[in-house]
């Protein structure tokens, strides 16, 4: 067993040329650029820039992570652009109206409206305590799964989520079939692109990935061409 760190995308790329021949590697996802050059040289893949996603229209931001990271991207984004606090207070005791959030984000459409989940981690351990950590969890995945497809029914085609259960709630009631991986965001979180009958570009991040502007980046960067 051995076990390694890094401090800069260099070490990354040595670690994964040592791991060439390891039956199991396991680590953070920034892994993965260290390990594709073993693939490439093995034939497994073709090196390649991922085409831009190009993708337009209607956009939506939901935060279900209330990391350190995710708040202060909640934040920032805040300071220009429309925000709903979904308190999860309010959400335990069926307080919410999902159809209240659908029209925010439906009447803020073109300037990058974000919906998350507010209270400190603190506030949010207060709940769990109260209410029970799986209960609070699946309450919050369900709303936002549901938010995220009803959005999407209505033409939503730019989706960011944050908070890595909430991503996997979103994505398993989207239920997108294949997605094209597409340029990088910021480390760790690429553009995904579903094709079909609903062409949509997913930026699913967990709670501490991501720089401070990455909600308004990430959409930017879906509708690039």
């Amino acid at each position: 067993l051995v076990v390694v760190d890094a401090l800069s995308d260099g070490d990354l790329i040595e670690i994964g040329r040592a791991c060439r021949d390891a039956p199991l590697v396991t680590g953070g996802s920034a892994i993965a650029i260290g390990l594709c050059r073993n693939l490439i040289d093995a034939g497994m893949a073709a090196g390649s820039v991922p085409a831009p996603a190009g993708v337009r229209g209607p956009e939506a931001i939901l935060a279900g992570s209330c990391s350190g990271t995710t708040l202060a991207q909640v934040e920032e984004h805040a300071r220009n652009h429309p925000v709903m606090q979904i308190s999860i207070e309010d959400l335990m005791q069926n307080r919410v109206d999902r159809e209240a959030i659908l029209s925010f984000m439906q009447g803020h459409e073109g300037s990058e409206p974000l919906a998350y989940s507010s209270g400190s981690p603190e506030q949010v351990k207060a709940a769990q305590q109260r209410y029970g950590a799986e209960t609070v969890s699946n309450s919050l995945d369900r709303l936002f799964g549901e938010v995220a497809r009803e959005l999407v029914e209505r033409g939503v085609r730019r989706l960011v989520v944050a908070g890595g259960e909430t991503s996997g709630a979103v994505v398993s009631a989207l239920d997108p079939g294949p997605l094209r991986i597409g340029p990088q965001i910021d480390p760790g979180v690429p553009i995904l692109v579903g094709g079909g009958d609903r062409h949509i570009a997913l930026a699913l991040k967990s709670g501490n990935f991501g720089a401070v502007d990455f909600f308004s980046k990430a959409l930017a960067r879906m509708a690039a061409t």
